[in-house]
């Protein structure tokens, strides 16, 4: 599997033994792996982590996960950073057809019951993403002559494409979603890494300093460092 083809994928399901099946073996498969045992940290991960498909199960210990599906489609991108075109795919052990017509009424664009078939699983997630991939073309984001695309992970400058990793993509890409904004240190570990506090932590910094370089290849000056502050993104061309 190329990294093109690599995905996030969300695990939000309490049973600790199906967690680390779906977990294992979605990664021999090459993808990255989330995982939460509980909803809220689910809407967490999807708020912060930005997964390409969710797979939900419904019996949660703190909410329902009909209830989760229904506060990820009215997600309106300001209130919160999640997602409302997230694929999500329930994996439950609720088998009646009612179970099955509210999930799909709340939201969830594909339903499958407990027990399940792991190569069917895949499948229908490799569809899901090849439906998202076609769908979310709108989600470019645009700062100058840079562009960024979240659903494909491509970062072009003039057109030719940036080859970044995928904590430096999520980085420019929380940047660009609001250009010129100041973001501080804390809210992007936080945002980008997850973490709870800075510590020490010189992650942050480095990962800036390699993006700023890959994108300054020709002079430009996209990433800039407000001193005891954060970072945030500018439209800088370089000189002519």
């Amino acid at each position: 599997m190329t990294e093109d083809e690599r995905a996030t994928i969300l695990i939000v399901e309490d049973d600790e033994a199906t967690r680390r099946f779906l977990g294992d073996n979605l990664t021999a498969d090459g993808h990255d792996v989330l995982v939460a045992d509980t909803g809220r940290d689910g809407l967490r991960m999807l708020e912060y982590k930005y997964p390409d498909v969710a797979v939900v199960d419904l019996a949660l210990p703190d909410v329902d996960g009909l209830d989760l599906i229904a506060r990820v489609r009215s997600a309106d991108g300001v209130a919160t950073r999640i997602n409302p075109d997230t694929p999500l795919l329930v994996l439950t052990g609720r088998d009646g057809e009612l179970d099955r017509l509210r999930g799909f009424e709340r939201g969830c664009d594909d339903y499958m019951v407990k027990p399940f078939s792991y190569p069917e699983l895949r499948l229908r997630i490799a569809a899901l993403l090849r439906r998202a991939d076609r769908g979310m073309r709108r989600g470019r984001l645009r700062v100058g002559e840079l562009e960024v695309d979240p659903p494909s992970r491509n970062v072009t400058l003039r057109g030719r494409r940036v080859e970044l990793s995928q904590k430096e993509f999520a980085l420019l890409r929380t940047l660009a979603a609001e250009p010129t904004r100041v973001f501080t240190k804390e809210e992007l570990l936080r945002t980008v890494w997850g973490f709870r506090s800075m510590g020490s932590t010189r992650t942050l910094d480095s990962h800036a300093c390699r993006l700023r370089r890959k994108l300054g290849a020709d002079g430009d000056r996209f990433v800039v460092n407000v001193w005891g502050v954060g970072y945030r993104l500018i439209d800088g061309l370089a000189a002519a």
